[in-house]
């Protein structure tokens, strides 16, 4: 049996995506001090109850890619496509960088961690949704995936919509802007993952 098909990637995408959304509901009730709707993610990263969300963010990271892996290896081979994984492989990647290179706080000099910690912040979103959309289209190339991406598809393009517009409207409440596009990702990955566990039982 191949190494891929014995590791667990399913299960780890699954208790990824658990263990964030658990730990971001968690947060918002243990830092009541912060604004829910005008902080961004980042402030939870920092001071009390940080190492939690960073222990999120890492299991985010690794969930999306198990995720595109247990994908990549349920379809047949014209329906792969390594450009899924690779997407994922750097917004793991950036996303794990911003989980532990602080932020720069307002009113205090520009830093060299605050702006890898912006740089990798934007490009965790740019890369994950742009993987959200590859993988969806490889979907029509399923026949048992093919009903899931008439709606997994528009799901996937406006993830990747709602970036550009997180990134181009200032004026909206960057707090609860942010949360509501990570919910949005987050969202995909969870409904892609039920999806594949039923099909694997099936």
């Amino acid at each position: 049996m191949p190494a891929h098909s014995r590791f667990p990637w399913l299960r780890l995408a699954s208790a990824g995506i658990a263990w964030f959304v658990a730990a971001a509901v968690l947060l918002h009730v243990l830092r009541r001090g912060l604004d829910a709707v005008h902080s961004q993610m980042s402030l939870y990263l920092i001071g009390a109850w940080g190492p939690l969300l960073q222990s999120a963010y890492a299991g985010l990271s690794l969930s999306m890619i198990g995720l595109s892996i247990a994908l990549y290896h349920s379809m047949p081979p014209a329906a792969r496509s390594i450009a899924p994984i690779l997407m994922c492989v750097l917004a793991g990647t950036c996303l794990t960088i911003t989980a532990y290179a602080r932020m720069d706080m307002p009113g205090v000099d520009a830093t060299l961690e605050g702006l890898i910690h912006g740089v990798t912040a934007q490009g965790a979103f740019l890369f994950a949704t742009t993987g959200l959309v590859l993988q969806s289209l490889r979907f029509r190339h399923d026949p048992r995936w093919r009903r899931h991406a008439r709606w997994l598809l528009p799901w996937a393009i406006a993830c990747f919509a709602a970036v550009w517009v997180l990134a181009l409207w200032r004026e909206l409440p960057r707090g609860l802007a942010q949360k509501a596009v990570i919910a949005m990702i987050v969202g995909w990955l969870a409904a892609s993952t039920y999806v594949l566990h039923k099909l694997r039982r099936g």
